[in-house]
């Protein structure tokens, strides 16, 4: 299951990505306030995302953030990766951070690793294949009828 860390991060993503024309560097209050995340929690993730070079950050009164390489580069996929790690629900899947499951008698003759394979690479043909730059310039009233459904949703009780 995806993080609310990690879609934090994808939608601060996204607000730096709708800001790249103008060549500024946004606060992350800014953020914060535009995508309604708590701000200390959006410092955390801002911090993890430069750490990886997904974005810049600068100090100072003229200081905030901004991407770090074009949005068109820059994947859903990347994002997650940065916050949750691989895409594969087991790691015996994971193209990126492989291992045997810890239960795992052989990993090559594991009936349920080839269907973790095929679940993977559905996930990340359509994470990988989703930038930055197409979710910033998605019709607003896609965006905009999201926010609705998001704050109008009951939320689940756990």
């Amino acid at each position: 299951m995806l993080s609310r860390k990690a879609k934090y991060a994808v939608r601060a993503a996204v607000a730096l990505a709708e800001r790249v024309r103008e060549d500024t560097w946004t606060s992350a209050h800014e953020i914060a306030e535009r995508e309604s995340i708590p701000r200390k929690f959006l410092e955390a993730i801002l911090v993890l995302l430069r750490d990886a070079g997904v974005i810049e950050s600068r100090r100072g009164p003229a200081g905030g953030h901004r991407l770090g390489m074009p949005a068109a580069e820059i994947t859903v996929a990347d994002i997650i990766r940065v916050i949750d790690g691989p895409l594969a629900l087991t790691p015996c899947a994971s193209r990126t951070q492989f291992r045997a499951c810890d239960d795992c008698i052989d990993v090559r003759t594991c009936r349920l690793r080839h269907v973790m394979l095929r679940a993977r690479d559905a996930v990340a043909g359509v994470l990988e294949g989703c930038s930055l730059a197409e979710l910033a310039h998605a019709p607003a009233r896609h965006v905009a009828a999201a926010a609705r459904a998001r704050r109008s949703a009951p939320r689940p009780r756990l």
